[in-house]
């Protein structure tokens, strides 16, 4: 399945710049060019990562390379086990990782750091058996690296919440700061002294983060 960019829709693509910019001025090496962009599918999705050890979303028929980093990866495998220990034991549903691809809409795959799937969300309430299902999830963690600009993130927030998302929430492992979406645009931004809640998707959920990113200090623990 693919999206070919259609300059009537979504502006015009002349040059590699006019690419950039609609992806939201990423860096060029995260801009995969084999397939030619435009053309890429799930299956090219799923042979990189197969093939090349690579995670790559799928945009406007167009391979992006995820953005990563350690401290990030650490943030988001810690974040992971705190969310699957709250919802695993009372049975609300599934929580995966950073190679967790989910189709969002027809010709976007995306790619979030930690996903929250309450089983109401899910077909049957049974594990898809697809490699990228068609389901947006109920939580989005994102965990910011340097690579990412403030205009991808915007556009990720977007495809998120017009999928259905409910939450997003952007961390931050140089600021140690957490941004919590519940909308687009509408966020509260928290701290290390600060403590993360499940709001209404979550109850009961809370988490400080001070915990959390002292995940990155613990030499000095």
């Amino acid at each position: 399945m693919s999206t070919v960019l259609d300059p009537t829709t979504a502006g015009t693509i002349d040059t590699l710049a006019d690419l950039l910019d609609r992806l939201g001025g990423i860096p060029l090496n995260r801009v995969r060019m084999r397939p030619a962009p435009g053309t890429a599918t799930e299956d090219d999705v799923l042979f990189v990562g197969d093939h090349e050890d690579r995670l790559c979303e799928l945009v406007d028929g167009v391979l992006v390379e995820k953005a990563y980093g350690f401290r990030g990866s650490l943030l988001a495998a810690a974040l992971g086990a705190i969310l699957r220990g709250f919802a695993i034991p009372r049975n609300l549903g599934l929580v995966t990782g950073a190679d967790g691809a989910l189709r969002l809409m027809p010709g976007l795959v995306r790619i979030p750091d930690v996903s929250y799937l309450s089983w109401e969300r899910i077909p049957g309430s049974k594990v898809p058996s697809e490699a990228i299902p068609p389901i947006s999830p109920d939580l989005a963690v994102e965990v910011l690296s340097a690579s990412n600009t403030k205009r991808e993130m915007a556009r990720k927030r977007r495809e998120y919440f017009a999928s259905g998302t409910r939450l997003v929430w952007e961390v931050d492992p140089e600021s140690w700061t957490v941004s919590v979406y519940d909308a687009p645009e509408r966020f509260q931004m928290l701290s290390e002294t600060d403590t993360l809640d499940g709001g209404d998707l979550l109850p009961g959920f809370s988490l400080r983060l001070a915990d959390l990113f002292g995940e990155l200090d613990q030499a000095h623990g």
